[in-house]
């Protein structure tokens, strides 16, 4: 199997997965489960691995990270907003 291939279908799999969170807490407005220490290192951690991936030019690596970033992004916020 290609090594890009496996890597798009990693990409999607873990990126997919902060979906349902989102919109969960987009929807309910139930952000007290979500701890925002943990959701601060996760999102500056996607942040390096984007800059990694952009780094090695690793386009599964960057757009996994792109939108990961994005979504933990939005929970963040929603999480201090409404946290």
């Amino acid at each position: 199997m290609n090594d890009a291939l496996i890597g798009y279908f990693a990409a999607f799999c873990t990126t997919l997965a902060f979906l349902p969170q989102v919109l969960h807490i987009i929807k309910h407005r139930d952000t007290a489960g979500i701890s925002v220490f943990m959701y601060c290192i996760f999102v500056f951690g996607v942040a390096l691995w984007l800059v990694y991936g952009i780094m090695l030019v690793n386009w599964p690596m960057i757009i996994a990270n792109v939108i990961t970033l994005i979504l933990s992004s939005i929970v963040l916020v929603l999480k201090l907003r409404h946290g």
